[in-house]
C-alpha cells in the first residue's frame, strides 16, 4: 500500500478528501474567519492553513480573490473558502447569520479606541467571525465600523505587532481554549 504523505493527522490517513470533510463537519467549531486583501499570499494561505486546524466553519476571502493554495498546504481541500469580491454583501451576510464580528488589528484611529482592547481579556461568543487585513494596510474603516470589536495582540518585544498568519493562529487559539475547552470540560463532568 502506498504511503499517504498529506499533511493529515493520522485519524485521517488513507481516506478520501470527501472522507476528511464528513469526518471534520461532523464536529466543525462555529467559528468562521474572514481575510481581508491580505496581500502577501503567504499570509493567507497560512490563516486558511490555521483556520483548517482549528476545523473552522468558513474562511470569507473578501476583497482580493487570490490566496496561496501552497502556503495552506492543500487544507483548502477539507473546508468551505467563500470569496466575497463586495465587502457589504459580507458585512450583510453574517449580520443576517447573527455573527458577532471580531477585528484582529493594531494600528487603529482614535474612533475605535472605545472598541479597542487585547484580545486575551476578550470574552468570545460561540459564533464569532475573526476578521484580519493586510499588515500593511489593515482593515478600512467600512470593516471596522460594522465590527462588534476590535483587538490587538499584546507585544512584549521591539517589534509593533506579529505577522497576520501569526496573529490569525493567536486568535483561533483563544477563541478555541474559551469555546472549545470550556465545551469539553462541561462534556467531561456530565
Amino acid at each position: 500500500m502506498e504511503e499517504d504523505t498529506r499533511n493529515l493527522i493520522d485519524e485521517f490517513k488513507g481516506l478520501t478528501n470527501e472522507e476528511v470533510v464528513e469526518r471534520l463537519d461532523e464536529k466543525r467549531s462555529a467559528l468562521e474567519v474572514a481575510i481581508y486583501n491580505v496581500f502577501h499570499d503567504f499570509n493567507a494561505g497560512t490563516i486558511v492553513r490555521n483556520a483548517n486546524n482549528f476545523n473552522v466553519s468558513c474562511v470569507h476571502i473578501v476583497g482580493r480573490r487570490k490566496y496561496n493554495r501552497r502556503g495552506a498546504m492543500c487544507t483548502d481541500k477539507y473546508l468551505t473558502v467563500k470569496y466575497w469580491s463586495d465587502v457589504q454583501e459580507f458585512l450583510s451576510d453574517q449580520r443576517a447569520r447573527g455573527r458577532e464580528m471580531v477585528a484582529i488589528e493594531n494600528n487603529v484611529a482614535d474612533k475605535y479606541i472605545k472598541k479597542f482592547g487585547q484580545i486575551e481579556d476578550k470574552k468570545f461568543k460561540q459564533n464569532t467571525t475573526l476578521i484580519f487585513g493586510s499588515e500593511s494596510d489593515g482593515l478600512p474603516e467600512e470593516i471596522l465600523d460594522a465590527c462588534d470589536d476590535i483587538r490587538e495582540i499584546s507585544s512584549y518585544g521591539s517589534t509593533r505587532s506579529v505577522n497576520v498568519g501569526v496573529a490569525s493562529g493567536v486568535a483561533m487559539y483563544e477563541w478555541a481554549k474559551q469555546i472549545l475547552h470550556e465545551s469539553l470540560e462541561d462534556k467531561a463532568h456530565e
